[in-house]
């Protein structure tokens, strides 16, 4: 029987840690936190145990002994079993060779921001960036915590968030300049729709004055409507 195909970035660590050795919930997790990959995956402790049962549940790993410390509860030691190495593999694979399409909130964002006024944008996103700015700081100071000849496998993923951080801060910034000298392309119909929805005019009043003041702007619709 194929064994169900698991999404979870938890559960592949789960896989990797096993890979690496016999452990228990508590040991993943520590192990996790101790290597700082809450930063780049999802982590908590319910969420954890929920995965261990999955993938014990599809074969991928196996309880292998429960241990009791004195008064501790029980901790069951868990191993990954061929099936799971094989998982492993393949899934690990395709993430690093494989891009997909990935729907962030900031982009689902900028795709409808039209219906806010564009001097609110305009604040928003300079509270951002300064957000993004913080956390480049931040995250300049995890890499230069790290010891002398630090293996840069061991910390590969913050170059990669780094990257993104600074295309992105670039991006923003730019953004708010065009917003900021009302470079931004359709700005004018912009601001002017904003305006518009603040009044008490019908949307239809409202689609005829636009395609009265802005006809080159709207031409590109069928029939000059914003909406």
């Amino acid at each position: 029987m194929a064994t169900p195909r698991q999404t979870n970035p938890l559960a592949l660590a789960v896989l990797v840690l096993l890979y690496e050795r016999p452990m228990h919930p508590y040991e993943m997790s520590t192990t996790l936190r101790e290597r700082r990959k809450e930063d780049s995956i999802k982590l908590n402790y319910g969420s954890l145990y929920s995965v261990v049962a999955s993938l014990q549940k599809s074969g991928l790993i196996e309880a292998r002994e429960t241990l009791r410390e004195g008064n501790r509860p029980e901790r069951t030691i868990y191993a990954i079993t061929e099936p799971g190495k094989a998982r492993m593999t393949d899934w690990l694979s395709e993430l690093v060779s494989v891009p997909k399409k990935e729907f962030t909130n900031f982009e689902a964002a900028l795709s409808l921001m039209g219906a806010l006024d564009p001097q609110e944008v305009l604040r928003l996103l300079e509270l951002r960036l300064r957000a993004l700015e913080m956390q480049r700081t931040a995250g300049e100071a995890v890499k230069a915590s790290a010891p002398p000849n630090f293996p840069r496998i061991f910390m590969i993923e913050y170059d990669f968030t780094s990257a993104l951080l600074d295309a992105e801060i670039a991006f923003v910034r730019s953004l708010v300049t065009d917003l900021r000298t009302k470079e931004f392309g359709g700005f004018r119909l912009w601001q002017r729709m904003s305006e518009l929805r603040a009044g008490d005019l019908s949307s239809e009043d409202a689609s005829a004055i636009l395609r009265e003041e802005f006809p080159d702007e709207l031409s590109w619709t069928e029939d000059g409507r914003t909406s």
